[in-house]
């Protein structure tokens, strides 16, 4: 069952105002002294114009769970998530991308901010034991998240059971796979990457239940990549797989 939503408490100027633009935001804060800047005027209208409550203050720091919300924090209505079969209808051919618990809500947001970038807008994440996707997430993705499809899932291991009864592959992404991830074949298809968490990698469980363990290759000596660079070249790569970037 999905969630009743994410993003409810947002900051950083470009995840509120593409909040804005979606008409989610309700209440808008913005420090006084940056009515003046350019955008945030443009913001300040565009809230009021969709109906949100437009509050100055000083300072909105003592507001927000960032140290940096770059003046402007927003209360706004829950982005739905998504059911995993809801979200594998959703395209003729998925592509998915899971984070198997990382921690992180830095890099999560990072990461989504890459695959909406790659169109790889379906993303599967657990409900425990990782990043929250809260204000911090959001500040990182950039506004992304209002492009994404999320789907919440307890456990990436009965996620995983789940997509293959749905005729989904699994790539797992670790330095020690077997095949390369550049031109892997089964990106073309109906796919899920799996790119597990900081330090730990993927988890024991996820690794024994997906069809391929893949790596990024590396001419440098470098042992791997973190979590968001690999992620970042795993949905660039489908994308490039599918003709859908050159």
């Amino acid at each position: 069952m999905a969630s009743a939503g994410i993003g409810v408490d947002l900051e950083g100027f470009h995840a509120v105002d593409a909040a804005v633009e979606a008409g989610r935001v309700r209440r808008l804060i913005v420090e006084r002294g940056r009515i003046e800047r350019s955008g945030y005027d443009r913001l300040v209208a565009a809230a009021r114009a969709r109906g949100a409550e437009i509050e100055l203050v000083d300072d909105v720091r003592p507001l927000a769970q960032t140290s940096a919300p770059q003046g402007v924090v927003a209360r706004a209505l829950p982005l739905p998530t998504l059911d995993l079969d809801e979200a594998v209808a959703a395209e003729a051919v998925p592509a998915l991308l899971t984070l198997d618990h990382l921690e992180d809500p830095r890099n999560v947001g990072a990461v989504v901010r890459s695959a909406v970038a790659a169109g790889v807008a379906t993303i599967v994440v657990p409900t425990r034991r990782s990043a929250p996707l809260g204000a911090t997430a959001f500040k990182a993705a950039v506004g992304a998240f209002e492009r994404a499809r999320i789907v919440e899932v307890s456990s990436i291991a009965d996620a995983l059971r789940r997509l293959d009864r749905l005729d989904v592959w699994r790539v797992g992404l670790d330095a020690s796979g077997e095949r390369s991830l550049f031109g892997l074949d089964l990106l073309r298809e109906p796919v899920v990457v799996v790119v597990g968490a900081e330090g730990r990698g993927l988890g024991r469980l996820v690794r024994e239940r997906v069809d391929v363990v893949a790596r990024v290759p590396m001419a440098g000596p470098v042992e791997s990549l973190n979590a968001s660079a690999a992620a970042t070249l795993a949905v660039f790569e489908v994308a490039r797989m599918r003709g859908a970037v050159s």
